[in-house]
């Protein structure tokens, strides 16, 4: 994992109110199972939610997710499509008996942990989209959050004229902002909207054109 993956999801829990520690600060060409784990993260204003969170996570959905591992797989060019997950059983080791009862000791007594694994895409197709979904949580995934939402809520987060001088994603994004290279969703949309009217079409030989009398008319 690059560390500005690792930086995208610290700053997406973070600007939600979650306490992150990352498990570990060095890289390894061999990771033992407990340091496939990226984060922990905490809730501390944890709201008890009646329903069942959702699969795929929004960051609407977060309030009610008390405390998780996370692990990201910043495979930018990838979907995670049936194929892909099939042929890459490492994205499962965290979840893995020796990995999580490691960290459910670091976290100790406090409720259920809930398991999260970051992902680039999953398939467009409802289809594909349901078989990798099927076999994520068959393998003992309780829910993705793929990165296309995180950004997606650090770019509307991020003001323009505030210095973010302690993040360099946070500052690279209101520069970004700054200079117009993101613009506001409804502006998009109102451009979207803006096209010019529709010539009238010639009329027909021997036709006057609509709203006008024909010479043959007013004989």
């Amino acid at each position: 994992m690059s560390a500005i993956s690792e930086s995208i999801v610290r700053e997406y829990f973070e600007l939600h109110g979650f306490f992150v520690r990352q498990q570990r600060k060095y890289s390894a060409p061999a990771k033992r199972e407990d340091e496939e784990i990226d984060f922990f993260v905490l809730n501390p204003r944890y709201t008890e939610c009646l329903s069942t969170l959702p699969f795929v996570l929004g960051s609407a959905d977060l309030a009610s997710l008390s405390r998780a591992i996370v692990v990201v797989k910043g495979w930018h060019t990838e979907t995670f499509s049936l194929a892909v997950l099939e042929h890459a059983p490492e994205i499962f080791r965290f979840v893995e008996p020796r990995a999580f009862q490691q960290a459910t000791r670091a976290f100790g007594n406090g409720g259920a942990l809930t398991k999260i694994l970051v992902v680039p895409a999953l398939p467009q197709g409802a289809e594909a989209r349901e078989r990798s979904i099927q076999l994520l949580r068959s393998k003992g995934i309780d829910a993705v959050i793929p990165f296309h939402t995180m950004l997606s809520d650090l770019i509307e987060q991020t003001e323009a004229n505030r210095n973010y001088s302690k993040s360099d994603l946070l500052q690279i994004i209101r520069i970004l902002k700054n200079y117009d290279f993101f613009k506001e969703p409804q502006l998009e949309l109102f451009k979207a909207k803006r096209k010019g009217k529709p010539k009238a079409s010639a009329a027909p030989p021997g036709e006057a054109p609509a709203g006008k009398a024909s010479p043959a008319a007013k004989e």
